[in-house]
């Protein structure tokens, strides 16, 4: 995965697809050591 200039990544496919992540969907972003976590998120 590429870090654009202004700091976007793009998640891969087969990764959305096994969180259930889509297009406008939430993510939370943590950090863990040298580690960065994201999790899927519900928003009502």
């Amino acid at each position: 995965v590429k870090i654009t200039a202004v700091g976007t990544i793009s998640i891969p496919k087969q990764f959305r697809k096994y969180l259930g992540i889509q297009k406008g969907d939430y993510v939370k972003v943590s950090i863990q050591g040298d580690t960065l976590i994201l999790k899927r998120v519900n928003i009502s």
